[in-house]
């Protein structure tokens, strides 16, 4: 079984229960621990070493940690977002809402699992302030408005997911030789870019960045998400000078290419939504 299989699996089943039974499951994640625990083993996540943990990957423990920390955050966020009645009760946002926020509750389980079969200990949700200390109304809790509170939550949607791909992006380095664990990575990082191609469409934007832009009605706030994007110098070459006729230009040159985002701007990025 691998992950994707998983996710499928997953999201068949959960899809259909209301919202308070997938409440309860987030919170009690050992519901799926089986299936879970059959994940890691392949990935060699229960053989890895403490020295190698120490040694070979600047502590794998904590990369895999921060991952999870991004994915409670989502998975709080989309949860919260389908309970706030923002979306409504049917339509196109909340199918893709409800879709995203079960892949996000089975990310949230394999990483604890895989985690705690690696001898490591999975950090707990932190509390988030989805307001950002009151910059943002995304539940309509503060009575902003519901299309305010619609267009700030397909914004921060689209600010979580950019993050996830970009910050699992800049891990992978660091997994390599770790077999598995790298595989592990990847397999969730892809999943993240299709949320981020969907949740851009979703915003009436193309599927892929351009530049360093983060698109129309992306908050200020936002822009630390798309700093460095607009980079065309990749493997040593500028790729703006390619092409068999005409050279490519800045903007499809960008398009064409993702950047990754070190762990310290992924922290720094979260914290902002991290009361305690």
């Amino acid at each position: 079984m691998n992950i994707i299989k998983f996710l499928d699996e997953f999201t068949t089943d959960k899809l259909q229960q209301p919202m308070s039974s997938r409440r309860e499951m987030f919170g009690q994640l050992g519901s799926i621990s089986k299936k879970a625990a059959m994940l890691a083993v392949p990935f060699g996540l229960a053989t890895v070493s403490n020295k190698a943990h120490a040694q070979e990957s600047g502590d794998v423990a904590g990369i895999f940690n921060l991952a999870l920390t991004l994915e409670y955050l989502e998975a709080e966020f989309y949860m919260k977002a389908l309970d706030s009645g923002v979306l409504g009760s049917s339509g196109k946002a909340r199918e893709i809402y409800e879709q995203i926020s079960q892949h996000e509750d089975a990310h949230v389980a394999f990483l604890r699992q895989a985690l705690t079969n690696a001898g490591a200990t999975p950090v707990e949700s932190p509390t988030f302030d989805f307001t950002a200390g009151g910059s943002f109304d995304p539940f309509n809790e503060n009575g902003s408005g519901q299309d305010t509170a619609y267009a700030q939550l397909l914004a921060l949607a689209q600010a979580f997911e950019d993050t996830g791909v970009r910050a699992y992006k800049g891990q992978a380095a660091n997994l390599i030789g770790q077999g598995g664990l790298l595989t592990a990575a990847l397999q969730i990082h892809s999943v993240e870019a299709r949320h981020a191609s969907e949740i851009r469409r979703l915003r009436g934007l193309e599927g892929w960045i351009t530049g360093d832009q983060r698109g129309a009605g992306m908050p200020d706030a936002t822009q630390a998400v798309y700093n460095g994007e607009e980079n065309v110098n990749q493997g040593g070459v500028d790729v703006t000078t390619l092409g068999t006729s005409d050279p490519f230009s800045f903007e499809s040159s960008t398009q064409a290419y993702d950047e990754p985002m070190n762990g310290d701007t992924a922290r720094t990025i979260a914290s902002l939504f991290i009361a305690s």
